[in-house]
């Protein structure tokens, strides 16, 4: 009997496979050690799954395609514990429980994943996110569209510097590893993708109020080429202050544009608004998912 045909990709979920001979490199830019535990997010049919969890204490990949968790639960070796489910809709609770199920609670966690290129910001900020609730992330080694890539990476005045950069960047060093063409994966993508590895830590500089921060933050960027006291009338709370104090405060020139703004900018202007006594402290809505 011949053997089965590998299932066909299912568009829905943004499945793009990694081809064999670039498992290798994607395993060298993860540098995985023996005694670590890693998080998996979207193995598809376990072509960097099975080596990953080879060369490490143990894995747990977290799989929205039901009928690839099976195949992959069915042939999963002992370190290795297949978790169904939408990665975006897991609570803290469920993935430290399966962190935790069967062992003690790792010191250190840190993530693989070829990320889906139409959800992978909120793939990133579901990561920090967990980071922030207490998981113990240490860093994320993900595959991603390139222009993500540019965008995490850019500095201030560049073209791809934006809210994006701002927003993961205030919690995680960005570095990137690898270039893949599109030949990489099956069925090939239309872009080309990259490696990058997020260094989690604790948010450098520390906001006031980290709502408003992201908040502003979001704001001022959709006028990034205006001036910074233009681009402030996006932000409500701008309307219940006096602008020249505020900037003040931040010390910062109003004729400035948005995206030269570094993040130590943005913080001590977000924090000047909460002396201002009109930093509103709502929780970030799910825009902040789609930048």
């Amino acid at each position: 009997m011949p053997p089965e045909r590998p299932r066909a990709a299912r568009k829905r979920f943004g499945q793009h496979f990694l081809e064999r001979p670039w498992v290798d490199k994607v395993l060298r830019a993860i540098e995985p050690r023996a005694s670590e535990t890693f998080l998996e997010i979207g193995p598809g049919r376990g072509a960097l799954t099975r080596p990953l969890a080879a060369a490490v204490g143990r894995v747990v990949a977290f799989e929205i395609d039901r009928d690839l968790a099976s195949e992959l639960r069915a042939n999963a070796p002992p370190n290795l514990a297949i978790v169904e489910g939408d990665f975006l809709d897991l609570t803290t609770d469920r993935v430290w429980n399966a962190l935790t199920h069967g062992g003690g609670a790792p010191a250190r966690v840190r993530v693989a994943g070829n990320l889906p290129y139409n959800v992978a910001s909120p793939m990133l900020f579901k990561l920090i996110a967990l980071y922030r609730d207490g998981i113990p992330l240490d860093d994320a080694t993900v595959m991603l569209q390139r222009e993500v890539a540019d965008r995490l990476a850019a500095h201030p005045g560049t073209r791809e510097y934006g809210v994006l950069s701002v927003l993961v960047r205030h919690s995680a060093d960005v570095k990137r590893l690898l270039s893949l063409p599109p030949g990489a994966f099956r069925p090939a993508p239309h872009v080309h993708s990259a490696v990058v590895r997020l260094q989690f830590h604790p948010d450098d500089p520390p906001a006031r109020d980290r709502f408003a921060f992201e908040k502003l933050t979001q704001a001022i960027f959709t006028r990034r080429r205006k001036t910074l006291a233009n681009a402030l009338l996006a932000y409500p709370p701008s309307s219940g202050v006096q602008m020249a104090e505020v900037l003040g405060r931040a010390a910062l020139d109003g004729r400035r544009r948005p995206e030269t703004l570094e993040i130590v900018d943005l913080v001590r202007l977000a924090d000047a608004f909460a002396d201002a006594g009109s930093s509103h402290s709502e929780g970030l809505d799910g825009s902040v998912r789609t930048v």
